[in-house]
């Protein structure tokens, strides 16, 4: 936030707030919490993913569907891609919000 303060002399000078986002009374441990399930919950379906893309490649080898272990191949591509964005991501918007501060 920022104010316009007058001083005697006739001189507006902008004094700047700081407003910083805080969790309510006893939140944070819940917040917490849930952030723990859905990180779990990500890992799981990163894992998940790249389970099913290799059952795609195996099955489509076994099953002489090269459309299928083209897919597989392309689907354990993307969840390695999204693992590092997933590992980049946080630490660029870190960067650019800064201290969360406003």
């Amino acid at each position: 936030m920022t104010t316009a303060l007058e001083s005697s002399t006739g001189v507006v000078a902008a004094v700047t707030t700081r407003v910083c986002p805080v969790a309510p009374p006893g939140a944070q441990q819940y917040a917490d919490q849930l952030m723990g399930y859905l990180l779990w919950g990500v890992g799981l379906l990163f894992i998940l993913g790249v389970v099913v893309g290799i059952a795609a490649i195996v099955g489509g080898r076994v099953f002489a569907m090269p459309h299928a272990s083209k897919a597989g191949v392309v689907g354990v591509v993307l969840v390695f891609v999204a693992i590092i964005a997933y590992l980049v991501l946080p630490g660029i918007v870190r960067a650019m919000t800064g201290s969360g501060c406003v």
